[in-house]
């Protein structure tokens, strides 16, 4: 049984990697899809998966769940309910990427590392972490409003980008993402409690923001994402519908970020001392505009 973190490259079939510069031009996003993304603080709705593809990562989604799993240990960490609420279950995780295939080589999908590498000023790209976030139907938890960076300031520069990608279809039943367009402009604010009250955040923003705070619903189906800054404000509502919501995220920085603290990054990463260039096995460069 292997540590997959110890392979920089894809280790199956299931992504198609380009060879030339022309197959990469079907994977680039245009002027006016990059244009949104700065103006507003996301881009929604670009295909990332095929139906094969899709299934192939919910059959591994089924396997990493397992607590009893025997690569259990590299996860970075391991929620069944981060909620702690049984009425309110959200599974959340982060590490799988080291111990199934499926989501390791998802990190090299061609489509998500051009985008990635384009909503970032056409920058060379590393892998920061990966999430799941599932809701099973009739009692799936919601994820309270906050920003992503504000669990990161321990990586600077502020230059991540987040992904999120349905196995499910995603709708506002079942908890699809909620972002509040140009959010992503109040800068940095205090971190809530992630699986907590859907409002804690209310309470650390300014009465402009407040006044300002308009979510709009982000319904996608299974195989297509949403790509967000870092500091804009999202979340999702509870899933009481009849169908699960499973996604699976993908989080990057620019190649440069270096480490904010003599901490462990991630748990079960060695320590990257404070002022050093995040690099090495556990954060691998995925895409160079160059090589493209």
């Amino acid at each position: 049984m292997k540590d997959l973190a110890d392979f920089h490259y894809p280790i199956s079939d299931l992504f198609l990697q380009p060879k030339t510069a022309s197959d990469w031009d079907q994977f680039r996003l245009s002027n006016e899809q990059i244009d949104f993304f700065h103006e507003n603080g996301y881009l929604a709705g670009i295909q990332l998966l095929n139906e094969n593809q899709i299934q192939a990562l919910k059959k591994a989604l089924d396997e990493v769940m397992d607590p009893q799993h025997p690569l259990h240990h590299l996860f970075h960490e391991f929620h069944s309910n981060e909620s702690g609420d049984p009425n309110k279950v959200l599974f959340h995780s982060l590490g799988h990427w080291r111990i199934a295939e499926a989501f390791h080589d998802v990190i090299w999908n061609p489509a998500f590392r051009m985008a990635a590498s384009q909503l970032l000023g056409d920058r060379a790209v590393r892998f920061w972490h990966d999430q799941l976030f599932c809701k099973p139907a009739h009692h799936g938890g919601n994820v309270a409003w906050h920003q992503d960076y504000s669990y990161w300031t321990r990586t600077i520069e502020m230059q991540h980008l987040t992904c999120w990608c349905g196995l499910d279809d995603a709708t506002e039943e079942n908890g699809c993402l909620q972002y509040v367009p140009g959010s992503h402009s109040w800068g940095l604010l205090e971190k809530p409690a992630l699986a907590g009250e859907m409002d804690g955040l209310m309470a650390m923003m300014t009465e402009e923001q407040k006044s300002n705070f308009k979510p709009v619903a982000i319904p996608l189906k299974a195989g297509y994402a949403a790509f967000h800054h870092p500091l804009l404000v999202h979340g999702s509502f509870a899933n009481y519908s009849d169908r699960s919501r499973k996604a699976f995220v993908l989080n990057v920085f620019a190649d440069g970020t270096i480490s904010n603290s003599d901490e462990p990054l991630l748990e079960g990463v060695p320590v990257i001392p404070k002022g050093e260039k995040m690099q090495g096995k556990f954060f691998p460069l995925i895409f160079e505009p160059k090589n493209r």
